[in-house]
């Protein structure tokens, strides 16, 4: 069932939440949906939000500009820009 499951959505373009307990599988999950799908070629960009403290959340998701903040010595791409076109 979860094979089918990860067949179906592969092929789609619809945004898909994992969730589960640590140790669930869940990054196998994204890896198989990823490299199944038309946007495999295209970079998969993982990411542990539980494990960034609140004052980088949107930092390391959207980016930042040299100077935008003590300590922003440089531009910094986020994640969602890293893997545009991917996942």
């Amino acid at each position: 069932q979860v094979y089918e499951q990860v067949s179906q959505v592969a092929k789609s373009n619809a945004t898909v939440l994992l969730r589960g307990e640590s140790g669930t599988g869940k990054e196998m999950i994204a890896n198989a949906i990823h490299y199944n799908s038309l946007r495999s070629k295209r970079p998969l960009v993982k990411i542990n939000c539980a494990a960034l403290p609140d004052t980088l959340i949107e930092s390391e998701l959207f980016g930042h500009e040299k100077g935008a903040f003590t300590g922003a010595e440089r531009f910094k791409k986020g994640r969602f820009e890293i893997a545009d076109g991917g996942t």
